[in-house]
């Protein structure tokens, strides 16, 4: 135990619902690391809007240890899986495989925030408490749990890099993907980072901006500002966009309901629309410490560029504009480098139970973080925007 750092008993406890945990006790270990999406608020609105749950496929198993003296000192949000649905770590290929075998993958333990393909904490401590004995209690008990449940695996999803090498080097397969992030470079405006740009991408940019503004009245709410009107109008683009790419969106209206309620100091919420005229298209933003983090899309009629105005350059003005260092906008997209979004590692780390699938996957694994490494360093060489490279990467696409 590192010197002055309080100790945590062995034995873990198993949560049906974060609010067994209670606020208080959960955000005395979450709190300091100031991402929203790990937070007692956000975890318990998507319980208690039914989006999380044993009818959803997500049945809460959180876990948490105690320190010497009762309190708890670690908390870790995981769900019973039954299948791999809003995870954006998709291990649908090891399932197909497994059960072709006559093996039974589902169900599984899923560690992560739902439907949150964003980096953060999962063994998460309070801040006086030895990291290590914390990991190492809240990791034992998920692997315990597994085991009397008879899940096929754990799967630990976006977390820091710090836990994704500690897990590996306890016997945790570990894999890597992809984003495209933001930096603040110090920049004090918006023509602060064009300007560390080409020529022809400062060019293109102005452009695309220019024509997605054209005719538009473009707002951004937070707080109080937020009203029923501007939700209603965000949770319709939020439905269409969900229907046509995967056919069921994962969040309800009274997830949104309870987002307003609880945490709408953490949302940014931008809205487009013809003065005068019915909201048309609008991007959610949550607030972090240090990340602004774009999580969902949506628009009702098609204006060229309006994608990339509301989503990427309007979440760097903002991100600017409040000092915070990073943008995060979600899971996919090549298109996004040619905004300044860049590549960056993210992270995950798994236990499969079965040898006959876990030996595989694990060389799987092997091969793949190679491929990603070097499909990161060849896009940043080609296609950055920082430096004079072809424009090859101009296309665009839906959020996540």
């Amino acid at each position: 135990m590192t010197s002055g750092l309080l100790g945590v008993r062995s034995a873990v406890r198993v949560h049906r619902a974060v609010a067994e945990i209670g606020k208080e006790a959960w955000d005395a270990c979450a709190g300091h690391t100031g991402d929203p999406f790990i937070s007692y608020d956000f975890l318990s609105i998507l319980e208690e809007s039914g989006c999380v749950g044993p009818r959803t496929g997500w049945a809460p198993q959180h876990l948490s240890v105690e320190d010497e003296a009762g309190a708890i000192a670690g908390v870790m949000p995981l769900y019973l899986k039954s299948h791999s649905q809003g995870e954006y770590v998709f291990d649908h290929a090891w399932a197909d495989a497994y059960e072709r075998a006559g093996g039974r993958y589902y169900p599984k333990l899923q560690c992560s925030s739902p439907f949150s393909p964003v980096t953060g904490s999962r063994l998460i401590t309070r801040p006086d408490v030895d990291v290590d004995e914390g990991r190492s209690a809240l990791l034992g008990g998920a692997l315990t749990l597994c085991e009397r449940i008879g899940a096929s695996s754990l799967h630990v999803t976006f977390p820091v890099e710090d836990e994704w090498r500690w897990m590996g080097e306890r016997g945790m397969l570990p894999r890597q993907d992809q984003q495209y992030h933001w930096e603040n470079n110090g920049y004090a405006t918006f023509d602060d980072f064009l300007a560390a740009l080409s020529a022809n991408r400062r060019k293109t940019i102005r452009r695309e901006r220019r024509d997605a503004q054209d005719g538009l009245e473009i707002v951004a709410l937070t707080g109080d500002q937020l009203l029923d009107e501007h939700w209603d109008a965000f949770f319709a683009f939020y439905m269409d966009t969900g229907s046509r790419k995967w056919g069921r969106p994962y969040l309800n209206r009274r997830f949104f309901a309870l987002l307003h309620e609880r945490m709408a100091d953490k949302v940014l919420l931008i809205l487009a629309r013809r003065p005068g005229g019915p909201w048309i298209a609008g991007a959610l933003n949550l607030l972090g410490r240090d990340c602004l983090y774009g999580r969902h899309w949506g628009c009702l009629e098609d204006v060229p560029f309006l994608h990339f105005e509301l989503c990427y350059y309007q979440a760097i003005e903002h991100a600017i504009r409040l000092g915070l260092p990073r943008v995060e906008a979600g899971a996919q997209g090549q298109h996004k480098i040619a905004r300044g979004y860049l590549p960056s590692a993210v992270y995950s780390a798994h236990w499969i139970a079965d040898p006959a699938l876990r030996e595989p996957v694990a060389r799987y694994l092997e091969r793949e973080r190679e491929a990603v490494a070097h499909d990161m360093e060849l896009l940043t060489e080609e296609f950055s925007p920082f430096r004079h490279a072809p424009d090859r990467l101009a296309g665009g696409g839906d959020r996540d």
